[in-house]
């Protein structure tokens, strides 16, 4: 008797470590990199550059913070740029459960630009009010380059990019179309962005062992009782 109740304890010790282990590496969020072909028209005729670009969300009281990276410059000047006087902006096409677009702005430049190097955009930041829940996609949109006073570059994607990031929207109030996770007690829930397959599939998995470890549990109990 006592040691079958060991190894009851055992077997429901190793299921919980180990389903908590695979939901410890579940990702709590993950974005696309996506390489965008931008056609720019300046003023000084039309340009074309090639940017990664990269697209992420955390969330921020009802809404989430949206903000888009780049990796390289799409276009540059042919007279240098003093410090501040460049300010980036751009829009997000929003997909999937939501339509429309997501604003969003860069800083101003902190060092002056050199002529005809590429003009770094750096990262761009917005917010996103999701009115229902479901699955939201974004893909890079228009990109504006203000310099000088004036917009001096107007930059459209020409490549049909996939979008950069897929955000699960839950917790809406009034939303009916994905109703969100029950909840377990254990707080307030990081938000879930990009493909959230392997996520859901590893929280499944640990939900399944643990589930295991409890059958194992009840039926060892009967076996003594009887």
């Amino acid at each position: 008797m006592p040691n079958r109740r060991r190894t009851t304890a055992a077997l429901t010790a190793a299921a919980a470590m180990t389903g908590a282990a695979v939901l410890a590496h579940a990702p709590a969020a993950q974005a696309a990199v996506v390489d965008v072909n931008y056609a720019c028209e300046t003023k000084i005729g039309p340009k074309s550059a090639v940017s990664p670009v990269d697209i992420k969300a955390v969330k921020s009281g009802n809404g989430y913070t949206i903000t888009m990276s780049f990796e390289k410059g799409v276009s540059d000047s042919p007279i240098e740029l003093p410090k501040g006087v460049m300010t980036p902006r751009a829009e997000l096409v929003l997909g999937g459960d939501a339509t429309g677009t997501v604003k969003v702005k860069g800083t101003p430049n902190t060092a002056a630009i050199p002529p005809d190097t590429p003009i770094g955009i750096g990262t761009l930041t917005g917010t996103f009010t999701p009115k229902k829940n479901g699955k939201v996609t974004f893909t890079a949109g228009t990109l504006i380059v203000h310099a000088l006073g004036m917009d001096a570059a107007t930059c459209t994607p020409k490549n049909n990019p996939k979008p950069s990031l897929e955000l699960q929207v839950t917790g809406v109030s009034g939303g009916t179309d994905t109703p969100p996770p029950a909840d377990d007690g254990s707080g307030d829930e990081l938000p879930r962005t990009g493909p959230l397959d392997s996520a859901m599939a590893l929280g499944t998995l640990g939900g399944t062992v643990l589930l295991t470890g409890a059958a194992g549990v009840l039926w060892l109990t009967r076996r003594t009782a009887r």
